[in-house]
């Protein structure tokens, strides 16, 4: 079977630092269906999927962040 070219090449432009996220302070959105969680870390925010949260987190600078909650707050990613 053939390696992930993830392992092979780091994704271009990806400078974030590999964060240790097991002492996070996650703090749940909700506690609906689809419910996220997210934790300042080192100057940078995490998110992950609190029903599994062993899956990788999505990690955001403050820019990319704010630039999200946005996106959210105007629609960006409805789905209906």
């Amino acid at each position: 079977m053939a390696e992930s070219t993830i392992d092979q090449h780091p994704l271009a432009g990806w400078d974030k630092p590999d964060l240790d996220l097991s002492g996070a302070d996650w703090r749940s959105s909700s506690k609906g269906r689809g419910d996220v969680q997210i934790a300042f870390v080192e100057g940078f925010i995490a998110m992950r999927n609190s029903g599994s949260p062993q899956s990788p987190s999505l990690i955001f600078t403050p820019a990319e962040w704010g630039a999200f909650v946005h996106g959210a707050r105007e629609g960006e990613f409805d789905l209906t």
